[in-house]
C-alpha cells in the first residue's frame, strides 16, 4: 500500500508513532517526541523557545551534565525539571549569563528557578532600602537558607558567576552598583516581566542606576507567562524581586500576575534564581 493510501490523519496523538530512515535503519518515533526531535536537528536556541515540561528525575545524572558543559543540551528543554527534597527546580532558560559580566562567563549552563518560593522572608528589618540589594538583609541572611537548599539539591552542579548588583540608594533611587562574584540570587524585574516597572527612571536630575547584565525575560516566562505567578498546579503566590522601588520598598511580584511594590519590611516569597553546569 502506498504512503498516499493510508487514511488521512489531521492531528497527532502523544501516542501516535511516525516511521524515521536513516543511516541508522528505520525506526519508530512517538508523536509525544517529534516537536522536539524536528527543533534539535535545527539549532540548540530551539531549546529555549520549545516548552516540554518533562520530569528529569532526581538528581542530575552524569550524562545530563555532559550535555549542559558541552552546550548541547540534548534532551533537556523549557520547563523540564527535576524533583529534589520535595521542590520541583524547573530549566527556565539556557545560556542565559553567557558571555556576560565585567569577566565574560564563558561556562555553558541551565538557569533554574524554584517552581514556587521556598519560604517567606523580608527584604530589611524595616522598611528601608538602604545599600540596595547587596546591603538588604534579605541579600546577608535571609537567603541563606535557600543557599543551602539549592546547594545540597545540586551540590557539585552551583555555578559562580559575575553579577552587576546595587549596593547604594540616594532619595529613594537605586545610585551605583558592583560587579559581585555569586551564585544565588532573587530575580530582577526584566528577568521576569521583560521590562522594569517599579524600578524607578532617569528623570532629567537624578541619574538612576539600572544597570544590569540579567535584561532579558527569561524564555520560561515568555512562553509560560502563568508560571511567573503561578507553581504548575496553578497555585498563585507572590515574591520579592531584587529591585529597589524607594527609599523604603523593593519590588515584588504579585499573586495577581502584576508587577507591584512593597515595604521592605514585610514578608514574601523567596523564590530564587541561579546557574547549573
Amino acid at each position: 500500500m502506498k504512503i498516499t493510501q493510508y487514511p488521512k490523519a489531521t492531528a497527532m496523538d502523544p501516542n501516535d508513532v511516525i516511521i524515521i530512515d536513516g543511516s541508522t535503519g528505520t525506526r519508530s518515533m512517538a508523536g509525544a517526541n517529534v516537536l522536539c526531535s524536528l527543533a534539535d536537528v535545527t539549532h540548540k536556541t530551539m531549546h529555549r523557545m520549545v516548552y516540554r515540561g518533562r520530569n528529569l528525575g532526581s538528581s542530575v545524572t552524569t550524562a545530563q551534565k555532559k550535555e549542559i558543559n558541552s552546550g548541547t543540551f540534548n534532551d533537556l528543554w523549557l520547563g523540564d525539571y527535576w524533583t529534589i527534597g520535595g521542590k520541583k527546580w524547573v530549566i527556565a532558560d539556557f545560556d542565559y549569563w553567557f558571555m556576560t559580566g565585567d569577566s565574560a562567563f564563558t561556562n555553558h549552563h541551565l538557569l533554574l528557578i524554584a517552581e514556587k518560593p521556598l519560604y517567606n522572608a523580608t527584604m530589611n528589618a524595616t522598611s528601608i532600602t538602604t545599600g540596595g540589594y547587596v546591603g538588604s538583609v534579605m541579600y546577608k541572611t535571609n537567603l541563606a537558607s535557600a543557599k543551602n537548599t539549592i546547594n545540597s539539591a545540586f551540590s557539585g552542579s552551583v555555578m559562580t558567576h559575575k553579577e552587576y548588583l546595587i549596593n547604594t540608594v540616594a532619595s529613594g533611587y537605586p545610585s551605583n552598583g558592583a560587579w559581585v562574584s555569586t551564585s544565588i540570587d532573587l530575580p530582577n524585574e526584566p528577568m521576569v516581566f521583560g521590562s522594569y516597572f517599579y524600578t524607578p527612571a532617569n528623570d532629567g536630575t537624578a541619574k538612576v542606576k539600572r544597570f544590569t547584565n540579567s535584561p532579558k525575560q527569561l524564555a520560561l516566562f515568555q512562553v509560560r507567562p502563568d508560571l511567573i505567578f503561578c507553581d504548575m498546579a496553578g497555585a498563585r503566590f507572590t515574591y520579592w524581586l531584587r529591585d529597589v522601588c524607594s527609599a523604603s520598598h523593593f519590588c515584588r511580584v504579585s499573586a495577581e500576575g502584576a508587577p507591584q511594590h512593597t515595604a521592605a519590611s514585610l514578608e514574601y516569597g523567596v523564590r530564587p534564581v541561579f546557574a547549573i553546569g
